[in-house]
């Protein structure tokens, strides 16, 4: 289905532009903004590592909780001893020892410990922030790629369209020179503004290869084209109206400042786990050892070497203790300690604030920058209009001789020019539009959706 740019163009120029349609797309299967996200989900590298970020941190979070659960530890030994007495009478003495033993701990209370787990818990939260923004990023730079394919999709059909038509108004000139109704100057006009369109053509293709290789990059998918927007093009209108509403949604659902919120709440983690270096800890133990034990030797008697054993035998023993540590003195380490997190708590205060304030105004901006295409869309669909008329008059005019060849080149460049700007500030709507939605921390993976039914089906 060609572009709207194309279905807009004169009807006289058709043909060449269904076999520059059929150039442009060989082929190539066209997929939609859906597919392409689709999968650029599996396939972008920056989305995939924020995901397995997200998926690691609950195992890291696992680690310090067992810091408040049991540990059990089993040891076993084997040991062999010799021993030589020699007095009045000398004695020799081996003996094998194997133990096993059960030894467990539980922690009872450890201020310290309970925060490091809290502060773990909140990298969690964090780290399905950073997917959160990861995913908004991965959505606005996808919409950005397809419809840069799409904006230069629709500049170079201008320009071919625009070369076609001067190559029309080329030979028109010539014939009627050579008649001697017109004179060479509109020869030579036309065939400047050709050879302009030629070097225009060219430049277009290049910027089009670039973009599709862009849009390659970040989906993975080779050598297919999007799809265009549906006819007649209808915008989606911007709601909220109010822009006070959008920078209410920011500071409520942005990513960037959730993760900023859970940096202050870890910093003040931070300042109560370092408090809690004046607080004792308690922890129980206990110990379980069964070993079984044989002796055996010789004792001199006298002149006489008199053997012993071996005797042998299994004994079971434990122990249960309460540890109690209570800190007097460490040096001043957990007044500094205390002093230093505070201050970094402020720092987290700040940052938390100026990001406030940052993102408040980038969402401001975006909502104006949205108006402000809105508007220019509407602007040049009247322009565009007023262009096809005029067009129209100025060719009319040529005919019956009260215009010049330089008057009908100008009247096609205007019209290439305000469709080619028409196609795109459409385009800038919905791209620039996801953005606003990022902006205010509301941008989901249904708004993709929403974007995809206004494409050709």
């Amino acid at each position: 289905m060609p572009s709207p740019l194309l279905r807009s163009l004169p009807r006289h120029l058709r043909p060449s532009l269904v076999a520059l349609a059929l150039g442009l797309a060989g082929l190539a299967q066209a997929q939609s903004l859906q597919d392409f996200y689709d999968a650029a989900r599996s396939y972008d590298a920056s989305y995939r590592a924020a995901k397995q970020l997200a998926d690691s941190t609950v195992y890291k979070a696992e680690q310090s909780r067992a810091l408040n659960r049991p540990s059990v530890n089993a040891t076993g030994q084997i040991a062999q001893s010799y021993s030589n007495t020699p007095y009045a009478s000398t004695t020799t003495t081996r003996t094998g020892v194997q133990s096993a033993a059960v030894t467990a701990q539980q922690s009872l209370f450890n201020r310290g410990n309970d925060k490091t787990i809290a502060q773990a818990e909140r990298g969690i939260e964090v780290a399905q922030a950073q997917l959160r923004a990861a995913e908004q990023d991965l959505i606005v730079r996808v919409a950005q790629a397809y419809f840069d394919v799409l904006t230069y999709t629709d500049a170079l059909a201008s320009v071919r369209a625009a070369k076609a038509a001067t190559a029309e108004q080329l030979a028109s000139a010539k014939r009627n020179f050579e008649v001697g109704t017109a004179t060479i100057t509109d020869t030579r006009e036309a065939q400047a503004r050709y050879d302009l369109g030629v070097a225009q053509e060219l430049a277009a293709e290049n910027d089009l290869n670039n973009a599709k290789l862009a849009l390659d990059e970040v989906s993975g998918q080779r050598g297919l084209t999007p799809k265009p927007l549906a006819l007649p093009v209808v915008l989606p209108k911007l709601a909220p109206t109010d822009v006070e509403q959008w920078v209410q949604q920011a500071e409520a659902n942005s990513p960037s400042l959730a993760q900023l919120r859970l940096a202050l709440d870890v910093a003040r983690l931070e300042t109560e786990k370092a408090r809690a270096g004046h607080l004792p800890t308690v922890a129980v133990s206990g110990t379980l050892t069964e070993a079984h034990t044989r002796v055996s030797g010789d004792a001199r008697v006298g002149s006489s070497t008199v053997p012993f054993g071996p005797s042998s035998g299994t004994g079971l023993s434990g122990n249960v203790a309460l540890q109690v540590n209570v800190p007097i003195f460490s040096g001043y380490s957990v007044q500094n300690r205390i002093k230093e997190s505070l201050l970094l708590e402020d720092k987290a205060q700040s940052d938390l604030e100026a990001s406030r304030r940052t993102i408040g105004q980038g969402t401001r901006t975006a909502y104006f920058g949205v108006q402000s295409l809105v508007s220019r869309v509407a602007a040049l669909e009247a322009a565009e209009s007023s262009t096809k008329l005029a067009l129209e008059a100025t060719q009319l005019g040529y005919k019956v001789g009260v215009r010049v060849n330089l008057d009908v080149l100008n009247a096609q460049q205007q019209l290439y020019q305000a469709q080619r700007d028409l196609a795109k500030a459409r385009y800038d709507v919905l791209v620039n539009s996801l953005k606003l939605r990022q902006a205010a921390g509301v941008l989901q993976p249904q708004d993709i959706a929403a974007t995809n039914a206004l494409l050709a089906r």
